[in-house]
């Protein structure tokens, strides 16, 4: 059966490449620095593994930690500017976006101080704090960034390298959230060029690259040219990935396709599998697992299964509220969805008030990240739309 129905939160699930540090060498320290660092790296690995299983309140402690040590290696220390740069990533995560942003400053000015203006370390921080200005609408702040960004590494790298096509794709995806669609078309397709050539047909970043320039079609309602992009980047996955978050990931891209365009039937079994894998993958309680049970709620909102529908919502708004803050965007945009349930099934006192407390959030957010009026689109869809994955 197909119903026409109007895609809720979009815009589709393009990838941005966004950098956590990984762990710096050591060197040869005296007894106590040698103290110092050991305790630096046991809060930096564990803020890693909590970052990477999506518990980004105890990835935001341990980074506090880590940050207390890295502070006495001194102010040109690279571990200070790695540990800055991963907390603001990680308050990205959380939606403390304008406590990001002097994070990710201060980690780019000590950066450019260690290695000067136009050192790959610089880019990947003027990379995030591009992110962080896309999220909160400030899109001129963004691209100029991020332009910095692309040119740095063509010039340390050559112009095929796969760090260049890191640039290419978020400019891409910025371009995709300004619908300057043609751009973001060429920009994602010399990405894809790159990697297919220097990474090979079956790389994750190729799988991402094919995901990102059928996000453009879709956007657009190009349906018949981003549905054998996607189902090439999911065969490509699911043969070299198997079960992972990546798999995921793409299943969730097709499932959408076809729910923007009212196949219902079709999307809810790739939806179902797609919850099934993230919950394997990641743990029943990461924000991806949020996001497919949201997905699935709203589908059978439309369908009018209320009772699967209400189980879904309730179940992604706890996540949601659990892991990501009372705050984020994303909890507004589950109360939201299950504002539209209750309002469905009569119970509109109730569902008012979901709504006034997503509008309240929403209202929050944009007067804590000053985002500009006049550069800004709706803070809750560009809030959803930055899915990172890691250098």
């Amino acid at each position: 059966m197909t119903q026409t129905r109007k895609s809720g939160t979009r815009k589709s699930g393009r990838i941005l490449v966004a950098g956590f540090a990984g762990l710096l060498c050591l060197g040869l320290w005296t007894a106590p620095a040698l103290a110092q660092s050991s305790a630096w790296k046991t809060a930096h690995s564990a803020a890693v593994a909590a970052y990477q299983a999506g518990d980004y309140a105890a990835a935001e402690a341990n980074l506090l930690t880590a940050i207390g040590y890295a502070e006495k290696f001194g102010r040109r220390d690279p571990r200070l500017a790695a540990t800055l740069n991963d907390l603001a990533l990680t308050q990205f995560r959380l939606g403390k976006y304008a406590e990001a942003e002097p994070l990710h400053q201060r980690a780019l000015e000590i950066r450019e101080r260690i290695y000067g203006p136009d050192h790959p370390e610089v880019a990947a921080t003027l990379n995030d704090l591009g992110f962080l200005y896309a999220a909160q609408g400030r899109y001129a702040e963004s691209e100029p960034l991020h332009n910095r960004a692309l040119a740095i590494r063509e010039k340390a790298y050559g112009p095929d390298h796969p760090e260049v096509a890191k640039s290419l794709n978020n400019i891409g995806g910025l371009y995709l959230e300004l619908d300057r669609f043609a751009e973001a078309e060429a920009f994602y397709q010399r990405a894809l060029g790159i990697v297919a050539k220097s990474l090979g047909e079956t790389h994750p970043f190729t799988v991402a690259s094919l995901n990102n320039l059928a996000a453009v079609y879709d956007e657009q309602g190009r349906y018949a040219e981003a549905e054998p992009l996607y189902m090439k980047a999911l065969g490509i996955a699911e043969k070299t990935l198997g079960e992972h978050p990546q798999v995921a990931a793409s299943l969730n891209n097709l499932a959408k396709l076809y729910d923007a365009q009212g196949k219902l039937d079709d999307a809810e079994p790739v939806y179902r599998k797609a919850l099934g894998m993230a919950e394997k993958t990641l743990g029943p309680e990461h924000p991806d697992v949020a996001a497919s049970l949201d997905h699935l709620g709203v589908l059978y909102t439309t369908q009018g299964k209320a009772k699967k529908a209400e189980a879904h919502l309730q179940r992604a708004l706890a996540i949601r509220r659990k892991m990501l803050g009372q705050s984020h965007p994303l909890v507004a945009q589950s109360l939201d969805n299950y504002a539209a349930l209750l309002l469905q099934t009569g119970r509109d006192t109730e569902g008012r008030r979901f709504q006034i407390l997503a509008s309240s959030i929403r209202a929050y957010n944009a007067r804590a990240n000053i985002a500009k009026p006049a550069e800004s689109k709706d803070p809750k869809k560009a809030a959803i739309r930055m899915l990172k994955t890691t250098n």
